[in-house]
């Protein structure tokens, strides 16, 4: 039976991996979900298995960030719909390929999705949460500080998440709103598989698992952490994302 809500969450790239998992954490701490992926199949697979276990509601938008009609229907979503609280965007590509033996439409295609996509849904959320309160979460990666010889330009994709978080938490400091930037290491999940970067080429002591990394990073939230970068080990809080305040210029829900 579905209890009180804290809100709504709208998780980008939500149909597996850290998406898929933040979607589970975030709905089992009282949350509605939004959830944003291309693969309609994934996405509505994982939908009806947290609807049914959390007793949430949750929705999916079928969407290709990298495309403008899609991001449109996205931004849309978050201007119009006042009881989201939380944007988490996880959506992101690699390359781990020599710059020049990388295809340019798949290094631009890179750049949409992991800079142009998040600026321009974090500029629609921004202006809401503003007034009700509300919580950006922006996945980055460790190589936005450490760059990799073959992650150049992905590298460079997180450095600019990590700076651009910066920049909104400095400018919005004090207002109803959060910024938390997540930088996880090597992760297992199929990213990067699909990056063509298989973990058997990493160290396992070098691994996190997908829901210990998503776990460490939502203690960081819990603790206040502007910057996150989840460990190998670390202790677990029970803490709620409780947003502040209400605003007179906008009917909060």
């Amino acid at each position: 039976m579905k209890t009180n809500t804290e809100g709504t969450a709208l998780i980008t790239g939500a149909s597996t991996g850290i998406g898929g998992i933040y979607a589970d954490r975030v709905a089992k701490r009282g949350y509605d979900l939004i959830l944003v992926a291309r693969d309609k199949e994934r996405l509505n697979s994982v939908a009806a298995q947290l609807s049914q276990e959390t007793g949430r509601s949750i929705r999916t938008v079928v969407a290709d960030l990298t495309k403008k009609v899609d991001l449109a229907q996205v931004e849309q979503v978050l201007r119009a719909d006042e009881s989201i609280r939380v944007l988490i965007n996880n959506a992101g590509v690699g390359a781990p390929a020599k710059f020049l033996d990388s295809e340019i439409k798949r290094l631009t295609g890179m750049i949409d999705l992991n800079v142009s996509a998040l600026v321009r849904l974090t500029y629609a959320a921004v202006p809401p949460f503003l007034q009700c309160g509300g919580a950006i979460i922006n996945i980055a990666s460790v190589v936005g500080i450490v760059p990799e010889l073959l992650n150049g330009v992905y590298g460079s994709t997180k450095a600019f998440v990590l700076a651009f978080s910066r920049s909104l938490q400095r400018e919005f400091s004090g207002s109803k709103m959060r910024v938390q930037v997540v930088l996880p290491g090597a992760t297992a999940t199929d990213f990067r598989q699909i990056a063509g970067s298989p973990l058997e080429q990493v160290p396992s002591e070098m691994v996190m698992k997908a829901d210990e990394m998503v776990d460490a990073a939502l203690t960081g939230f819990d603790r206040g952490e502007f910057v996150t970068i989840p460990s190998l080990r670390i202790s677990l809080s029970g803490k709620h994302m409780r947003q502040r305040g209400k605003s007179s210029h906008r009917t909060c829900r």
